[in-house]
């Protein structure tokens, strides 16, 4: 039984093998327009904000 995935670029459906060459994207072009959306900072990790350092901490 083969795994079906959404791409996550344009929800097109995308088998997961080995001969999926893009997976999980369905094509070249959505694997780009992913990586332009990370390069271009449409998409954020959160993350938790950093405590600023005490004056008893030292910074080396």
């Amino acid at each position: 039984m083969v795994t079906i995935v959404k791409c996550p670029t344009c929800g097109a459906p995308v088998e997961w093998t080995v001969e999926s060459r893009y997976r999980p994207f369905c094509s070249q072009r959505c694997k780009v327009v992913d990586l332009g959306a990370w390069a271009s900072e449409e998409y954020v990790m959160p993350s938790e904000e950093e405590e600023p350092l005490s004056e008893d901490v030292q910074r080396i």
